[in-house]
């Protein structure tokens, strides 16, 4: 065992300093060993000119043997399966291993693999060993390779590579300390090639070019001269770009037989490592549990029924779970604002406080815990490996569609947020299906729309309404995110039809085995996912409550004074008692307010829908963010009454209908509401990230006059039918 030594993270207390790139395939553990290099000392971002996510972490270790300290820079790149470049996943591997003037190329690579799948995860290894970069190849997830009858010869393997082998189980951090003292002693560069290059690449292309690029190991010439997309990348002279090109033509270089060529040839160095290395255990694989349980998750019949079956537990514990600690949430904004009116003075600046950023401050905090819930059942069924397996499923319901299993993960994610999970689409290489993935994510309902249906939900059905563990509230819930699911699949198949190209399609997976979930990570990405709803999209919807409660409370000259003489004469004073008085001025103050002013210029278009004024005014907000339809709601309703007893859904429960003398949010407006968030691009974020991806202003338009037909025309259906 390593001697554990807790230090400071910083440079002024190193001696060294090195990057470390972590790369791996795809479900091998990648960032799982990432999470424990570096704790919670992680930065998030863009590569340069791409939308691609870039991970970064800091840590200090300690060399045994020299004293020193080393601080570490550990950059997790994106899964990939080799540095030929087909996806912006992919080109951006490339880069970083195949440049080294790139800002992130590494000083060394840990490359990570399913020790269950030794084979699959070789490719990637042996290129970056080709590429002459100091490395350790981290056999991950050594227990359950051990169950599933596979034994690996670790001292061995490490022959045949050239590189340091690690045996490692990242989740319990087994390996971790060993891959940080070979870090901290420092590595060489691989001695050898595991493939002679030049067996397969004409020598009047190879020769010049090596001369050009003295330092870059054979097979990093190769993959420059290869690439002549990626040279526009490569700081190098523009004369030697012309040279290059010009090799090319001239040596009748075919990259792709050679890329082929090379494939053949690696698989084959490959297998006779595996033969020499690997020992499986037929019996042993044959009776694993992932085997089994696959038998039965990914079944043709009971899989689909088993998904449901997971949504169903995740939406009814959605609400069972945290109304609790919504409730405390509620009642605590409710004493505060309470407090605030018994002891601030009145005034301009306590209206401020009070009912603007106070009002739309409470209606971002009371759902975290709902937001939390779904991220933390999102991030459980990617890390057991569940995931991928509706991947899989789904791949048979989305190929007659247009799409293929890549695109599930982009949709399931859009439950969370719909602007990574476009960005997801970017490794799925068949252009027209990444296309209809863009145009159709948003209509997966994410967690923005969540605190806009649980409101709705909770004002049109009521919370008695449980037939032993089916609660009501829960599946209306569900129905919501299944109407987005299927409005997708409609989506995807028109499109299928409008968007042409000849390009095949191929679908490819290797399942992942199931984990115990590290409860650890989850607890990081409730915490990330959370603190960006609340700081991200919490800052604009108080800027939005801000503005709304100056528009609320403000009219043209003389408007508001006038009121209030009106209210003040004889008649109002015998007709209503004070509270009805104070509640009637309030209500006519709002609507001669700047707010009621822009409300009513647009309540003819949205009143067929079954919307009121107040409720065009959230429409228009949301639109910088969806979540800021509860803010703006209880912003309006905390200036429409001085009642600070209630909370925002007791307020939005007891408004009347001044036509009908009814409750406003009936089931038939609050389901019509319900819908039209269902499907209008009420996100600046999504088309703005939409426009990134695809190099198109006509994508993002296209996307939102679609939805918003579609939201228009589903609001406007079902209220006039069940008005």
């Amino acid at each position: 065992m390593f001697k554990k030594i807790k230090l400071k993270i910083g440079k002024e207390n190193a001696q060294r300093e090195l990057k470390v790139a972590v790369l791996g395939n795809p479900n091998s553990g990648k960032s799982t060993l990432f999470n424990a290099l570096t704790g919670l000392n992680q930065q998030t971002g863009n590569y340069p000119g791409v939308t691609v996510e870039k991970h970064s972490g800091d840590a200090l270790i300690h060399d045994d043997k020299t004293g020193d300290n080393i601080y570490v820079t550990y950059l997790d790149l994106p899964g990939t399966y080799s540095i030929y470049p087909k996806t912006l996943d992919e080109e951006v591997c490339f880069k970083v291993m195949c440049d080294d003037t790139n800002e992130d190329h590494p000083d060394a690579a840990i490359i990570v693999a399913d020790a269950s799948n030794l084979r699959r995860s070789l490719f990637l290894a042996t290129q970056i060993i080709d590429l002459r970069i100091p490395c350790i190849f981290v056999m991950n997830m050594m227990d359950i390779a051990r169950v599933r009858g596979v034994h690996i010869d670790t001292s061995e393997l490490s022959k045949f590579l050239g590189v340091p082998v690690v045996a490692a189980n990242a989740r319990k951090h087994h390996g971790v300390d060993e891959i940080k003292q070979l870090l901290a002693h420092g590595l060489t560069p691989p001695q050898k090639d595991f493939i002679d290059i030049n067996q397969f690449v004409p020598a009047q292309v190879m020769e010049p070019s090596q001369k050009m690029f003295p330092k870059k190991s054979p097979y990093g010439v190769y993959q420059l001269v290869n690439n002549e997309a990626g040279i526009e990348h490569f700081e190098i002279l523009p004369t030697q770009k012309i040279d290059i090109k010009k090799l090319i033509k001239a040596s009748g270089f075919d990259k792709h037989r050679i890329q082929s060529q090379e494939t053949i040839a690696r698989y084959k160095a490959i297998n006779e490592i595996v033969k020499e290395c690997v020992k499986i255990d037929e019996e042993e694989k044959r009776k694993s549990l992932s085997s089994r349980i696959d038998a039965i998750l990914t079944h043709k019949v009971w899989g689909y029924l088993i998904f449901l079956g997971v949504l169903f537990v995740i939406f009814q514990s959605i609400f069972l779970i945290a109304k609790y600690p919504m409730d405390g949430i509620e009642f605590f904004f409710v004493k505060l604002s309470e407090l605030g009116n018994d002891t601030l003075p009145k005034g301009e600046l306590s209206a401020l406080l009070i009912n603007g950023i106070l009002a739309g401050l409470s209606g971002i905090v009371v759902f975290v815990p709902q937001i939390a819930l779904l991220f933390a059942f999102i991030a459980i069924l990617e890390d057991t490996g569940y995931m991928a397996r509706v991947s899989f499923l789904m791949d048979r319901l989305m190929r007659p569609l247009g799409l293929n299993g890549r695109s599930v993960i982009p949709l399931m994610s859009g439950m969370a947020c719909a602007v990574p999970a476009i960005m997801g689409a970017r490794t799925i290489s068949n252009w027209k299906e990444r296309m209809i993935t863009i145009m159709v994510t948003p209509l997966m309902s994410c967690s923005a729309r969540l605190p806009v249906y649980t409101l709705l939900i909770s004002l049109v059905i009521p919370s008695t309404h449980n037939y032993g563990f089916f609660n009501m509230q829960g599946l209306v819930l569900m129905g919501m995110y299944l109407i987005g699911f299927l409005a997708a699949l409609a989506a995807a198949f028109v499109m299928k039809s409008i968007l042409k190209s000849r390009e095949k399609s191929h679908f490819i997976m290797e399942l992942p085995l199931y984990h115990i979930p590290k409860f650890s990570t989850i607890g990081l990405t409730i915490y990330q996912k959370v603190r960006m709803f609340l700081f991200d999209a919490g800052k604009v919807i108080i800027a939005i409550s801000i503005i709304l409660w100056f528009m609320a409370s403000h009219a043209p000259k003389g408007t508001l004074p006038a009121i209030e003489t009106a209210y003040q004469s004889t008649d109002s004073t015998k007709k209503y008692n004070p509270q009805q008085l104070e509640t009637r001025v309030s209500s006519a103050k709002l609507k001669a307010s700047y707010a009621g002013m822009a409300g009513k210029w647009i309540e003819p278009v949205i009143k067929p829908l079954g919307f009121d004024w107040k409720i065009g005014i959230a429409l228009i907000t949301s639109f910088a963010a969806r979540e800021a339809f509860v803010g703006t709601m209880a912003t309006l309703y905390s200036a429409d009454s001085k009642d600070n007893t209630q909370s925002i859904r007791e307020k939005m429960a007891a408004a009347t209908n001044r036509e009908t003398g009814g409750p406003e949010y009936t089931a038939a407006v609050g389901f019509s509401l319900m819908l039209f968030y269902a499907f209008a691009m009420q996100c600046m974020s999504t088309l703005a990230v939409v426009y990134r991806e695809t190099k198109s202003i006509k994508w993002p338009i296209i996307q939102f006059l679609y939805m918003g037909a579609m939201a228009y025309l589903a609001s406007l259906i079902v209220f006039q039918v069940f008005k």
